[in-house]
């Protein structure tokens, strides 16, 4: 598991008035994945009259994000283009940036910071404040109405209020679980098949062949899969913070 433990960088802790304020390698990646997302837009702004294929490429991510918030929240959801895209973009690029093959030079790994709850949990949080903040801002207490699906009995509405309210209030933990623990569990995953690879090859020719060349074959689907689960998960955690919206939009 060490390859998630925070550290600080040069192994030294900065405290300042009782708070370590150290600067880790978590704070390292996310600087990282904002210069690599501010290097992305600005090799894609050039707006040529013929685009390249890097300003395609931008065009292309912006294209997508807004056509899928026109579809799930109508034509005000283009107001939430760049804070969605900046989500999607983040998330997208910090965990590709944890795939990186860096581990092959000794004392450096890379450091994936979507499998911290506390980065998860903390984007999840505030789509989920902008969600309460657009949802009482155009309906004020008629939001509430949101909790209570047209048609409900009103016998009912008292129990159907309890159950949607809960259901609404537990969706930032499942948004942010669901990205953490896939992130988590492939890195733990690809892990433990390194581990297997390494200690077959140290045990002798017969065990490598038995342990090592299956489990590093293995490693190699698992990480085209890996790669595949990167962008999907970043596009989940788009497309519910989309649907979210539309709730707090349209009422649905």
């Amino acid at each position: 598991m060490h390859q998630f433990l925070v550290e600080p960088l040069f192994g030294r802790h900065l405290v300042l008035g009782g708070y370590d304020i150290s600067f880790t390698n978590s704070a390292l990646f996310m600087v990282l994945t904002l210069g690599a997302l501010w290097l992305f837009m600005l090799g894609g702004m050039r707006r040529e009259l013929v685009p390249g294929r890097w300003q395609a490429a931008v065009e292309g991510f912006t294209g997508f994000i807004g056509d899928m918030l026109h579809a799930n929240i109508g034509p005000e959801g283009r107001k939430f283009t760049p804070y969605v895209f900046s989500l999607f973009m983040f998330i997208l690029i910090a965990n590709l940036m944890g795939m990186l093959p860096v581990g092959v030079i000794p004392g450096l790994h890379a450091f994936t910071v979507t499998s911290h709850i506390t980065v998860t949990g903390l984007l999840a949080i505030l789509s989920f404040g902008i969600v309460l903040i657009v949802g009482f801002s155009r309906h004020g207490f008629h939001f509430f109405s949101l909790f209570v699906p047209h048609g409900t009995p009103v016998v009912m509405i008292p129990l159907m209020f309890v159950i949607e309210l809960l259901s609404f209030l537990v969706r930032p933990f499942s948004l942010g679980l669901r990205l953490f623990v896939a992130m988590t569990a492939g890195h733990i995953l690809l892990k433990v098949l390194a581990g297997f690879v390494v200690n077959g090859l140290n045990a002798g020719p017969g065990i490598a062949a038995i342990v090592s060349i299956p489990s590093f074959i293995l490693m190699i689907g698992i990480t085209l899969l890996e790669l595949l689960v990167c962008a999907i998960q970043a596009y989940v955690f788009a497309l519910l913070t989309s649907l979210y919206l539309n709730d707090a939009v349209n009422l649905h």
